[in-house]
Order: structure tokens, then sequence, then C-alpha cells
């Protein structure tokens, strides 16, 4: 019974979005909220005990800070149900093997992230933190009433309990395993024909492309990109060929981080986490996310710093939702590239990946795709997909950007490699801007 009344509270909530609050009173409600939250883990979870020491919980924000290191290092302590990260990932592992996902540990739910570090990490969901997360996940996305029938169509690398849980009689929900060839799933989803599909963006670009080509026949009321950055590119891309607007779930192992309005406006999920905002220096609307997760406590999520670089909103969005406005995710710290600076005293001139972005996509209309690497402190190879456009110039337009963001943040140019566009859509996620070289 419990379980139900978390589902209802959560899609109500998830439904008003946080209404029109004023900001105050909103802050002040959140506030009570997170000391709320952690008094109770203070209580449940030995790691955090220790962890903040004699801190009062009123002084939260004091607390040092986690990542993912020092979770998976006092897995077993930190989590509330006493179960040890080598049973987990025992569990997680052989259900990946087998590709059947429902085993848990009796009511929890576990699931390995991606590892897109190279650092899988571990989630435990509760039963009644499931159906918080369905009730919040459909009240947020679902593109109307949960009485009306509704089929969705889900492409990931695993599937999950915790995805299942959304499946009701009205409901009906297809895993599509990104581990299987796309070309295997068209057919699939001809059949199926879902009201809703929910995919990472490169995944989204092939059906894009089936569908201007004839390959595929669907009529989506609703396409969700997830698991990757929506980059600028694909988004215009997406949209224009399912002919409406391309919407966002920010969801990794922390938690259900954010998730597109109506007007399609990535919004922090502010109802389920506290997210400090630790700013870049130079740059004043783009931050580092701190989150603290209020609506779990199986696996408590308190000042964990995320490796992810998020840009607000430089206007409010028009629902008059509370809830931060992104502009943009610009994708991971260890993403960001280095440069020689020009004046040789060896200092390294910081390039975020949105400047990549930028200067690539805006260079030429003829770039279908692309992908950026730094392979070497002053070497990029610049992968391209292009229209009918000749290469060669293409080349030299980019190289030009290129060149003149150099001369704005008074670094070096590269060296830069130009290759055919190599990226294949499935299991493993995209990263348009990547950093291979280590500093």
């Amino acid at each position: 019974m419990r379980n139900i009344f978390a589902f209802i509270k959560h899609y109500r909530d998830g439904k008003r979005r946080g209404g029109r609050a004023d900001s105050a009173s909103f802050e002040r409600r959140r506030e009570r909220r997170v000391v709320r939250h952690v008094e109770f883990i203070r209580r449940r979870s030995a790691f955090y005990r220790d962890w903040w020491g004699e801190i009062p919980s009123r002084q939260w924000r004091s607390f040092p800070l986690i990542d993912k290191s020092i979770m998976m290092e006092h897995f077993d302590r930190l989590n509330t149900a006493s179960i040890t990260k080598d049973q987990a990932f025992a569990v997680a592992s052989a259900a990946e093997a087998s590709r059947d996902f429902k085993p848990a540990v009796g009511e929890v739910t576990i699931g390995l992230s991606s590892g897109t570090s190279g650092n899988r990490g571990l989630f435990l969901v509760g039963s009644r933190e499931r159906a918080g997360w369905a009730g919040a996940m459909l009240g947020k996305m679902l593109p109307g009433s949960i009485l009306a029938r509704t089929s969705i169509a889900f492409f990931l690398r695993a599937n999950s309990n915790l995805y299942e849980s959304v499946r009701s009689k009205r409901l009906t929900f297809s895993f599509y395993d990104l581990l299987l060839p796309l070309s295997d799933h068209l057919k699939s989803l001809g059949r199926q024909q879902p009201d809703v599909i929910a995919a990472p963006p490169s995944v989204l670009r092939v059906l894009a492309e089936a569908l201007r080509s004839g390959k595929l026949d669907v009529r989506p009321r609703r396409i969700i990109s997830v698991a990757e950055v929506l980059d600028p590119l694909d988004r215009e891309a997406i949209g224009q060929a399912f002919g409406q607007t391309v919407h966002q779930i920010y969801q990794c192992t922390e938690g259900f981080l954010g998730c597109t309005c109506p007007h399609g406006t990535l919004h922090l999920n502010e109802d389920l986490v506290y997210i400090e905002k630790e700013y870049v220096p130079g740059r004043s609307r783009t931050f580092v996310p701190i989150v603290t997760d209020i609506s779990r406590t199986t696996q408590p999520i308190v000042r964990y710093r995320l490796n992810d670089l998020l840009t607000e909103s430089e206007w409010p969005c028009p629902c008059g939702s509370p809830y931060t406005a992104i502009e943009r995710i610009e994708g991971r710290c260890d993403d960001i590239f280095y440069a020689t600076g020009k004046q040789g005293n060896g200092e390294l001139v910081t390039v975020y990946p949105d400047f990549v972005t930028r200067a690539i996509i805006e260079s030429s209309s003829a770039i279908e795709q692309y992908r950026t690497v730094q392979t070497a402190l002053d070497k990029w190879t610049i992968e391209l997909e292009l229209t009918e456009h000749g290469r060669a110039s293409t080349e030299d337009l980019v190289r030009q950007s290129i060149a003149a963001l150099c001369d704005r943040l008074s670094c070096r140019m590269p060296e830069l490699e130009f290759a055919a566009y190599s990226y294949l859509a499935g299991p493993n996620k995209l990263r348009r801007v990547e950093r291979k070289y280590k500093p």
C-alpha cells in the first residue's frame, strides 16, 4: 500500500512541476526536506554517520563531498539494505550476461552504470523508491494521462526492474536491447507503433534516417533523448525527421536529475534532488552539480560531486516552474580539452566541450555528424560525416573555425587530423567531444 501512495504522490508532484511557487517559499520547503532526510540517513547509514562526524544536520552543506570512488569503496557500509558490493556485482553481472534483468536481492533492484569513465558503478533502489521513480517519470514525461493507453519503446544497453516498474494494464513497455543490431529492431518497432520512443540520441539519429528513407513507419507522440548528451546537431536532425520537439531525460546512477517541460526546456528535478552548483571559473552560468537525492534511502546520495558540466539558461522558462532551467549539458569534466598557451610560459588553456562543439557545427551546414578526440596536447582528430559538399572545403572551414577559437582563447592551434565518421550506434555511448590525452 505504501508503494501505491509513493507512486501517486510522485506522479502528482511530477505533473505539477513545482507549480508557480515563489522562490523564497520553495527554498524554505526544500531546506526542511533536506534536513529531515539527512537526519534519517545519519541514523540508517554507518558510513555517513562516520563521514559527517559531529557536524549538525542543519549544517549539511559543510559535510565533506563524496564521488564514485568513495561511494564504491564504502559501498557495504553506505547502503542501508545490508547488501555487499560483491553480492550486488554478482547479481548485476549475472543479469547482464543472461540478459534477464528481473533478478534482485529481496525487494531491492540492483543495476550497473554504463561505466563511460571506465569505472562501473552500482545502484540500489528499494521497492518504495522504485514506485516513486515510476510515478515521477510518468508524471513528468508521459504525453497524456496515465489513464490513457500508451505504448512505450525503450532503447537501452540494459533493462532493469526500475524501467519495468512503469508497466501497467494501460502502459505497455517494450525493451529494445542495444546489444542487438538496430536493423533487427525496425520491424518490431513498426509492429509496436509506440506512442513514446526513448533512446540515446545516436540511436534516434538512426531511427530518424530510417524514417526519412522509408525503412521505418512510426508516428510517436513523443521522442525522448536519454543516456547520452543531446548535441544541438542531433536535436535539430531528430526533431526535423519526427516533426516535433525532442525531449530529454537527465538520469544517471546518482538519480533522476532532470527532464524537459512541455516547452522543451530541460529543468533540474528539484522536487527529487537538491543540487548545489560549483561554478566554473570565468563562466558565470556553467557549473559542476553536487547532488543530494532526497528521494533515495536504500543507497543514499548526499553531497555527491558529479563529473558533468551543466550550463544554466540565461532566461526563465515560460512554463513558470521554479526548478532551475538548463540551457545545455555540455558533457563530462574529463572531456575538457587542454591547449598550449601562446604566452609560452607552460600554462595550459582550458577548452570546454561546448566551445569545440560550436566551433565545428557552426563552421559548415554540410556537417551531418562529427566526433572530436584530443589524442595529444596539441593534436585533435576530427571525424566528419558530410552531405554532398566537398570534404576538402568543409575541412578548411572547420580548420578556420578552430583557429578563430584558439585566437579567442589565446592558445596555440592544435594539429588537426581529419577522418571519416566511424561511430556506429549501439551499446557504447557516443561522446562527440572526448579527451583521451591526460595532461
